[in-house]
């Protein structure tokens, strides 16, 4: 919450010019009233209300879901450099994408496990297997948990653990809902 003037904020203890050169002293928020405020062109804005930049660009603005084809003011398609449509990932693209990237990062532990039995035939270890599946298992069903999202509630409540009825924390949100790593 601040007073602002032509969208400057005006800090308490400052002195401030207004935009005919008119001079207010350090104390000024003390000397005048919210009218005198308002009649010089000062404005109270309250903050903004909080939001998740992850899907919100502001408070009352979701990122879209959906990729989106960018376009012009007079709706003509923008084009990159060659000659493609510029488009803006939605949610469930940037966060397809992290999937993958997550999964990889856990698969990549255990690929020389994998490199070892293609280049000597040793054998990959069971439990290794088993992880390694688990862990595309989990990618497939999280991927389709986004693309299954009908609207940006049902995204955002994604990345929401499950609780109990005493709020205690039961599970991994579906959107992180990963295997146990191996020891």
């Amino acid at each position: 919450m601040a007073w602002k003037y032509n969208s400057k904020i005006i800090r308490a203890g400052r002195g401030w010019s207004d935009n005919d050169g008119n001079q207010y002293p350090g104390n000024w928020l003390s000397l005048t009233t919210d009218a005198e405020k308002a009649a010089v062109g000062l404005v109270w804005e309250d903050d903004p209300a909080p939001y998740d930049n992850r899907f919100y660009w502001d408070a009352n603005t979701p990122k879209a879901l959906d990729d989106v084809n960018q376009v012009d003011e007079n709706g003509d398609p923008i084009l990159d450099i060659d000659g493609n449509q510029v488009v803006a990932l939605g949610l469930k693209s940037v966060w397809k994408t992290n999937t993958k990237r997550i999964a990889g990062g856990l698969l990549q532990d255990t690929d020389w496990y994998v490199v070892r039995n293609a280049e000597t035939s040793v054998a990959i270890p069971a439990d290794v297997t088993t992880y390694r599946a688990a862990v595309r298992t989990a990618s497939g069903t999280i991927e389709t948990a986004i693309d299954n999202a009908a609207d940006h509630a049902a995204f955002v409540a994604l990345f929401d653990a499950p609780t109990d009825a005493d709020g205690n924390v039961t599970g991994n949100a579906p959107i992180n809902d990963w295997p146990d790593p191996l020891d």
